[in-house]
């Protein structure tokens, strides 16, 4: 059977106080509709969801274009019914149809298959997933027939409840299956008729049952499946525990977590076995880690790749970039965007690079610049040393072999190559290319003038 997702995603969420739409808030390191839209993509083809956008349509539509999911626009917001009836000449070949908010970030994938499952076995005109929450108070309620079984009279908003409804603790997800064809039967027989003059979904289960239809319910397993968020502290509160939950399945997988409340792991992170990870590490984006590293604290790794056997420690930035397997980086190492640290390189102290390449072992160890460098295997770059890659206007590169040493407090001023097993004597101003096995030393040679501190003293004592 032929499934179409509809994911609502046109509204303002006034109640955050933000300019933002409230899709494009982020949980976990990514957008509230990038997590719909994830569960939602592993369950059919992007091409079979359509996310209705309205509110800053062209800003919701570039966050996520890359998911290839299609749009429906809903130029005029006129509530939940309205945004599927905009989106129903998309829909109309299709079976079934699946309809989610976009911002309840951690649904499951499983939780709409067993949906799904559930909808078709019962046969049903109008599927509800509900939950029962600790504290209902907000949320429509889901009323049923009370025989005890799956279906239900009718969906009750907060502010509507009769006497005795308000003890209801069953709350409506805003989550609903339908067959295609019955819901846009009646699609047409909404009405606002409400203070907010909107077109609600939830009016449905009403109409439905009216007609004679089936409208039934099924429980999520966890409340924190469905739950949105409102307010900035209730989006806090949903980060946490979409952290929480990432960093146990980390830790179901074999990877140790030291305090693990003090991590920030996003979503999308994988880390594999036998890795620890110390406390106050924060782990972003896509970042990839391999087996038996130590991240050690304070370290803060974004959308990088980390081979096997990683050592890095205290309190370093690693952006955008790659380090081979059992490399030792840190403490205190910013590696930036584009760098590529070798098989058992070592990057230590205080040490900057950028769009810098470092080869099996070679080593920078100590307060050094490394940008837009190409560094050859074996090479050892003293500490203090720069690449002058800025010339003011353009960007130049840096070669240098393998084996090579470059003394301390060394300038190389790019574009400059420097040959294999070539020496840098420290201290020099490296302008030229350097050949290889060659000796280079740019710097001026030495004045002694014996006595000369002992004079000056002398007439500074004589002047006073």
């Amino acid at each position: 059977m032929s499934l179409a997702i509809v994911i609502m995603a046109a509204g303002k969420g006034t109640r955050l106080k933000s300019q933002r739409p409230k899709v494009l808030h982020t949980v976990g390191g990514k957008p509230l509709l990038a997590h719909v839209i994830a569960a939602a993509s592993r369950i059919v083809a992007p091409a079979d969801i359509f996310v209705v956008v309205g509110h800053q349509a062209e800003r919701v539509q570039a966050a996520v274009a890359e998911t290839g999911v299609r749009f429906v626009l809903q130029a005029e917001q006129l509530g939940t019914g309205h945004a599927v009836q905009c989106a129903q000449e998309a829909i109309a070949g299709y079976d079934d149809v699946l309809v989610l908010s976009g911002d309840v970030p951690l649904i499951q994938t499983e939780t709409l298959e067993r949906m799904w499952d559930f909808h078709r076995e019962e046969g049903a005109a109008m599927t509800i997933l509900t939950a029962v929450p600790e504290d209902p108070y907000g949320y429509g309620r889901v009323i049923r027939t009370g025989n005890d079984g799956a279906e239900v009279q009718a969906i009750v908003e907060q502010k509507s409840l009769a006497r005795g409804q308000e003890t209801v603790g069953e709350i409506n997800s805003g989550i609903y299956a339908f067959p295609t064809a019955t819901l846009l039967e009646h699609l047409d027989q909404l009405t606002a008729g409400n203070s907010a003059g909107e077109y609600y979904l939830t009016d449905m289960a009403g109409i439905l049952v009216a007609a004679g239809e089936r409208v039934v319910a099924l429980k999520a397993a966890e409340a924190v499946e469905v739950l949105g968020a409102n307010t900035i502290a209730e989006l806090v509160a949903l980060d946490a525990a979409l952290r929480s939950k990432t960093a146990q399945k980390l830790m179901a997988l074999g990877v140790t977590i030291f305090s693990p409340e003090t991590c920030v792991i996003d979503a999308d992170v994988e880390v594999e076995a036998d890795t620890v990870i110390e406390p106050y590490v924060q782990l972003l984006g896509r970042t990839r880690i391999g087996a038996d590293c130590l991240i050690r604290s304070s370290t803060v790794i974004e959308n990088s790749t980390i081979a096997d056997g990683v050592l890095i420690r205290q309190s370093c930035v690693i952006t955008d970039s790659s380090i081979g397997a059992r490399a030792k980086i840190g403490p205190f190492a910013h590696l930036r965007p584009g760098s590529e640290i070798g098989e058992e390189a070592h990057i230590g102290n205080f040490v900057e690079t950028k769009k810098a390449r470092l080869g099996k072992g070679a080593k920078a160890n100590h307060l050094t610049y490394l940008g837009d460098a190409v560094i050859g295997a074996g090479t050892n770059i003293g500490a203090g040393v720069i690449t002058c890659n800025y010339d003011g206007v353009n960007k130049h590169t840096t070669v240098i072999g393998d084996g090579v040493f470059v003394g301390s407090d060394s300038t190389l001023v790019a574009p400059i190559a420097i040959g294999d097993g070539a020496y840098i004597g420290a201290g020099s101003c490296i302008t030229r290319e350097v050949p290889a096995d060659a000796l280079a030393v740019g710097r001026s040679r030495q004045v002694t003038k014996e006595g000369w501190a002992a004079g000056k003293r002398s007439r500074q004592k004589k002047e006073c």
